[in-house]
């Protein structure tokens, strides 16, 4: 028996279909993953504008903070005299003085009361009268006060801020009627303090710039 292989088919070998398309003998690389630029910009933006929110409402609640601090250890009291203003230690002075801070008093919840009427020589009378205590929303506690004028004299009309001086606060000055005259009325509150001042036979300029010499010499701060 013959061991040589039988001689070989003449018919062509039929093709071995690998893939219709082209394609790489290399393994494909990992797909590079989407930018992220755009979102961590905005995240970036979004935390920047937090981080500034936060530190101006800080700064905002620390200096409300610093304020009330400065302004809530006060004492007011009635000097014997203020320019050439003389406090009236008469019986009538006393009786006015004591109605006043009593009023005042009912009105407005106070730690200590102070009132006065001071006498100028010229018949211009100021009859002043506040207390003391912590007061955290001092403008409304003085258009409160300024309430109790309109209750006793008539409508406080005319209402309205001036400069409250260097010890800061709020000032306001409007206008009343006494015997059918019109009277100036001007206070101040602090988150301290709190003052009223009436002046008959003056100005709404010259009580604003009184007051704030009363002010000045019948209030401190410990």
């Amino acid at each position: 028996m013959s061991d040589r292989p039988g001689p070989m088919s003449d018919s062509p070998a039929e093709p071995v279909e690998i893939a219709p398309e082209p394609f790489t003998l290399t393994e494909p690389s990992e797909a590079k993953p989407e930018s992220k630029e755009p979102r961590s910009r905005t995240k970036t933006i979004v935390l920047a504008s937090l981080l500034a929110a936060s530190l101006a409402g800080a700064g905002i609640i620390g200096y409300a903070g610093w304020r009330i601090a400065s302004q809530k250890d006060a004492t007011l009291t009635a000097p014997q005299q203020i320019g050439a203003l003389k406090l009236d230690t008469s019986d009538n002075g006393k009786s006015t003085a004591d109605y006043l801070q009593t009023a005042l008093s009912a009105e407005v919840d106070l730690d200590n009361a102070v009132g006065a009427v001071y006498s100028a020589g010229d018949g211009k009378d100021v009859l002043f009268f506040g207390g003391t205590t912590l007061f955290w929303t001092p403008e409304s506690d003085l258009d409160t006060a300024f309430d109790l004028v309109s209750d006793d004299q008539g409508a406080v009309t005319d209402l309205h801020g001036v400069p409250a001086g260097p010890l800061g606060g709020t000032m306001k000055c409007g206008t009343t009627k006494s015997d059918g005259t019109d009277m100036p009325v001007c206070g101040w509150a602090d988150h301290g303090s709190l003052a009223l001042a009436m002046f008959p036979g003056r100005t709404q300029p010259d009580s604003a710039k009184l007051l704030q010499e009363i002010r000045s010499a019948a209030q401190t701060r410990s």
